[in-house]
């Protein structure tokens, strides 16, 4: 098969956080009721933190999936809010709420579930605050901006018995189930090695300039649990996953993706060492995160894995911006948005899979584990899990260092400034408590 065959074939297959006097235990064990009271046959109220882009598909997504209803909408940015409410309008049987302050989203008991798509600084300290006031969370990757935040995000979950489902669509999509299932039953032999990627044609972000705040925007709900800084003009809606301050660079933002599903296959927890080279590169800009990063996890089990993230060169391995190849063996398998194929030591083609993509199966789940109390197949541990790997990675990057790791509970061991970045300050108006 040539590369263009290869390519086309899977082308087609197509506070708690307030402080602790915000939130009294009281009303949290009456909303913790009022969720628990959702039933096999009853419909799950929605609400959505974050509707630009990736929160507005997530919007349609719930709506479009049997037995829920969007019910509020929640955005720092009323031109996003109102858009999303359009939508819902236009949708649904009823019009959705709009809400600027997840406070208030929370104070409503009638919520089940709450959708987290809001900048990365809000994933883990939004997922706390919901599991404490009694909803369910649907959560985008990653989990946390912080390492420590992970670790917290599962403590509030398992304390509150809430379903906390990170958005890592892979793992409910049919042919990579079926993919990983091969893989876990030996199919390519002892699976040694995990190549993934990531590459993007990024345009610069330029440098921004300190303006005063749009109308449209409340500036401080947007930062939360970040330390106040002043408004630029590059920053909103997209900028801020190159800031240190905000976000976590293309490893957090799109690495995760690749490494959950290779962390998965190979049925690996937390490596013993990560080593990380690359820079920034490309463009003279504000861009705090590398444009050009490898990254090579080691595992106790004597496997590893790398991930590279080009965010300026649209070309990478099978001719793809995204993937994840498993060399065993006794074979290999690539892995390419919703299908697979595996290859003899030869690579000779030896079977494929393709399914459906998209969200549907996903969210599916989530929505069934609210039901049932059972653990989804994106589960905060797994999600911390695999969050953490990006964690390490920058770490490395950002200390220029070797991390040794702690392989019971991924800790980096020996080494000051590395532990350092295992937490992060906040506002103290929101400072993350379980």
């Amino acid at each position: 098969m040539t590369v263009d065959q290869d390519r086309r074939l899977f082308l087609k297959a197509g506070a708690t956080l307030l402080a602790a006097s915000a939130i009294e235990q009281g009303r949290s064990t009456s909303r913790a009721q009022a969720a628990d009271s959702v039933g096999p046959n009853d419909t799950v109220r929605v609400a959505v933190m974050g509707v630009n882009g990736r929160g507005l598909a997530l919007t349609k997504g719930f709506m479009a999936a049997p037995g829920a209803e969007v019910v509020t909408i929640c955005d720092v940015d009323s031109r996003a809010a109102e858009k999303a409410a359009a939508v819902v309008t236009k949708g649904q049987s009823r019009s959705a709420k709009i809400e600027s302050d997840i406070r208030r989203v929370l104070d409503d008991r009638s919520i089940d579930a709450l959708v987290v798509a809001a900048p990365n600084h809000w994933h883990a300290p939004a997922t706390i605050l919901g599991c404490a006031a009694g909803k369910h969370v649907y959560v985008e990757k990653p989990l946390s901006q912080t390492a420590e935040e992970g670790e917290l995000a599962i403590q509030a979950a398992r304390k509150h018995n809430r379903v906390v489902q990170l958005g890592a669509q892979r793992r409910s999509r049919p042919a990579i189930i079926e993919a990983i299932d091969k893989l876990h039953a030996g199919e390519i032999g002892d699976v040694l090695y995990a190549r993934t990627w990531y590459n993007n044609r990024r345009e610069s972000i330029g440098v921004g300039s300190p303006v005063a705040t749009p109308d449209w925007l409340d500036w401080d709900l947007w930062q939360g649990p970040a330390p106040r800084r002043p408004f630029v003009d590059n920053l909103v809606h997209y900028n801020w996953h190159w800031n240190w301050h905000w976000g976590n660079g293309e490893l957090g933002n799109n690495g995760i993706h690749s490494l959950d599903v290779a962390r998965w296959g190979m049925d690996l927890t937390f490596p013993t060492r990560v080593t990380a080279a690359g820079g920034k590169y490309r463009h003279q800009d504000d861009q705090q995160t590398p444009d050009t990063m490898m990254v090579t996890y080691d595992f106790p089990e004597g496997k590893t894995i790398t991930w590279e993230g080009l965010s300026w060169s649209a070309l990478g391995p099978r001719d793809t911006g995204f993937g994840i190849t498993f060399h065993g063996t006794e074979g290999s398998m690539v892995i390419l948005d919703a299908g697979y194929l595996t290859l003899d030591l030869r690579n000779r083609e030896t079977g494929k899979g393709t399914g459906a993509g998209g969200d549907a199966d996903h969210l599916a789940d989530f929505l069934g584990c609210i039901r049932s109390g059972a653990r989804p197949r994106a589960d905060v541990e797994e999600a911390h899990r695999s969050t953490l790997l990006c964690h390490l990675g920058n770490i490395a990057y950002r200390t220029e260092s070797v991390l040794k790791i702690d392989p019971s509970d991924g800790h980096i061991l020996d080494h000051t400034a590395a532990q350092n970045l295992w937490g992060r300050e906040y506002d103290k108006n929101w400072q993350p408590q379980v």
